[in-house]
């Protein structure tokens, strides 16, 4: 079952990085709270269309699971993404790259600060190596780059987003006992709630942008259905096969994909360190899976 978290999660960070792109894509036809908002509610009403059955079955355990069910999609979807779209208006696409790469490690500390869970050498060492490969995208070759980040509020969001999803994908282990289909539904219908309030400020500051063209609508077509839907549910299954630390470093895949997309859909230029950057990820996760614990 292992290779099947193996590609469950590297699908899941091809998405993501897909993401990326068309959050460029959306400037100017969708703003980013409006997008927030409708992205879960598409995502939660399409999964809900294919599961009806099992949501009813399982209603009883979301009736008394509604708090905790709340705070895993206002901290894990809501919360992520707000920090994200607002730190990205006062801050570099670089430095926050850069500040993302520390999730995986994020994940690890807080594993070990609340369970004691320890990492081999190895798991480590392949931290340390994806950690570098995106180092080289984010720096465009140029790591000397990475020395002269200047951090500003912009940072801290951004920070403030490593921290909501690291927290999130610890606290997977205590979910409660649903089919992941109504977990999913479940967690994006906590995420809608969130993210009223957050669109109504938006809006009152005048600064909501709700789709009107093509390029809105399809952005919030794809962000609903692949980032917001797809990919959740399969890093969520990713996580119950190979555990949050494992599973984590693959989210440093995301810059390498988000370059690749950019380049194919936003015709950006492809360079040579883009390569060196993917075989740099690559070989990490791989060494932080053979360097797994004997117990994991």
């Amino acid at each position: 079952m292992e290779w099947q978290a193996y590609l469950l999660l590297t699908i899941t960070a091809l998405l993501w990085g897909g993401n990326m792109t068309a959050g460029k894509l959306a400037v100017g036809h969708v703003s980013p709270m409006v997008l927030n908002f409708l992205r879960w509610t598409m995502a939660a009403i399409v999964l809900s269309l294919f599961s009806a059955p099992q949501l009813r079955k399982d209603w009883p355990v979301v009736r008394r699971n509604w708090p905790a069910i709340l705070a895993f999609g206002a901290v894990g979807y809501t919360g992520y993404n707000a920090f994200i779209y607002s730190g990205l208006k006062l801050t570099s696409a670089i430095n926050v790259s850069m500040i993302q790469a520390i999730l995986p490690f994020c994940i690890l500390a807080i594993n070990f600060a609340l369970f004691r869970t320890r990492s081999t050498i190895m798991q480590m060492s392949g931290f340390l190596l994806t950690l570098a490969g995106v180092a080289t995208v984010v720096s465009q070759g140029e790591l000397r780059k990475v020395l002269h980040l200047d951090l500003n509020l912009g940072d801290l969001l951004a920070l403030a987003a490593a921290l909501c999803y690291s927290g999130y994908t610890v606290a997977l282990r205590w979910k409660p006992p649903l089919d992941w289909r109504v977990m999913v539904i479940s967690f994006c219908g906590g995420a809608v709630v969130a993210s009223v309030p957050l669109m109504l400020l938006e809006m009152s500051a005048g600064a909501a942008i709700f789709p009107h063209d093509a390029i809105g609508f399809g952005v919030v077509i794809y962000a609903g259905l692949f980032p917001s839907l797809i990919s959740q549910a399969f890093f969520i299954r990713g996580v119950d096969v190979i555990g949050a630390n494992r599973a984590g470093i693959f989210i440093n895949l995301i810059p390498v994909f988000g370059t690749i997309i950019a380049v194919l859909v936003l015709g950006e230029e492809l360079a040579g360190f883009h390569a060196i950057a993917l075989v740099l990820v690559i070989s990490g996760i791989a060494l932080a899976q053979r360097g797994k614990p004997k117990t994991a």
